[in-house]
């Protein structure tokens, strides 16, 4: 199942929400969320910084965590990124893989 690296930021209004529902109140919405589309929530952890949060979640695919991205980003009150991770598997194949390229001037 592919993982996603999630950093978001709260907004104000989603600070306020935070200081309202406590963290645990949050832990459960995302779990609610991810656990909807099949998903599963690996690690979350609130930071410092210009991040407020991140977390690793596993998606059945990419629409799924698409999905997700954009009816939080809709509801105004975060802002996240999403990086797909890639195993050290993965890379071993991608490496194995013959890629036919010229570069640029080349």
């Amino acid at each position: 199942m592919p993982k996603f690296l999630i950093q978001a930021s709260y907004t104000s209004e989603g600070t306020k929400g935070l200081l309202k529902e406590g963290a645990s109140g949050r832990r459960e919405a995302v779990e609610q969320v991810v656990s909807g589309l099949g998903g599963r929530v690996e690690a979350m952890y609130f930071t410092f910084g210009a991040d407020d949060l991140v977390m690793i979640v596993d998606f059945p695919d990419a629409v799924s965590m698409a999905a997700v991205s954009l009816t939080v980003k809709a509801s105004g009150t975060v802002q996240t990124r999403a990086t797909p991770l890639v195993t050290l598997d993965e890379i071993d194949e991608a490496v194995r893989r013959e890629v036919s390229f010229r570069a640029a001037g080349a």
